[in-house]
């Protein structure tokens, strides 16, 4: 049998997540605003909500231009400078046509990309999702 062929593609944010993550930061806000708690508590905490959106979507700004996967060889990532690092996938997730991978690389650190449909067409996500299945089943045979 063959091995499977490689997948690359070019990656740019999505969109849409700093837009979800600002809906569920409103959320939250609303949810402590209408809470019973003293208003300098209410207000502390509406700061905390809205530093740590800010943070997370200033994380989802990754230094990279495009991903590449090879079976034997595994993971490439390739930077704004042209440069190719080797990377390691840390875990991921597939939830309906999102994927999500957390990859670390020596340059780069750990990266958490959002494979969606503003940001990755349907074909390379649809491969993603066929060869991260095998991954999961083989590490289910292994433990």
């Amino acid at each position: 049998m063959t091995s499977a062929p490689a997948i690359g593609f070019e990656y740019r944010p999505s969109r849409w997540v700093p837009r979800l993550f600002a809906g569920v930061t409103c959320l939250a806000m609303v949810a402590v605003a209408v809470s019973g708690l003293p208003s300098a508590l209410r207000i502390v905490l509406v700061l905390v909500c809205v530093g740590s959106c800010i943070n997370a979507i200033r994380r989802l700004h990754v230094p990279i231009l495009a991903v590449g996967w090879a079976g034997p060889s595994g993971w490439t990532l390739r930077g704004l400078d042209g440069g190719d690092d080797a990377a390691e996938l840390v875990s991921f997730r597939v939830i309906g046509q999102l994927v999500l991978l957390r990859l670390t690389s020596r340059r780069y650190g750990k990266l958490t990309l959002w494979l969606m449909s503003d940001n990755a067409d349907p074909d390379t996500r649809r491969r993603l999702r066929m060869r991260l299945a095998v991954v999961r089943a083989d590490a289910r045979e292994l433990a």
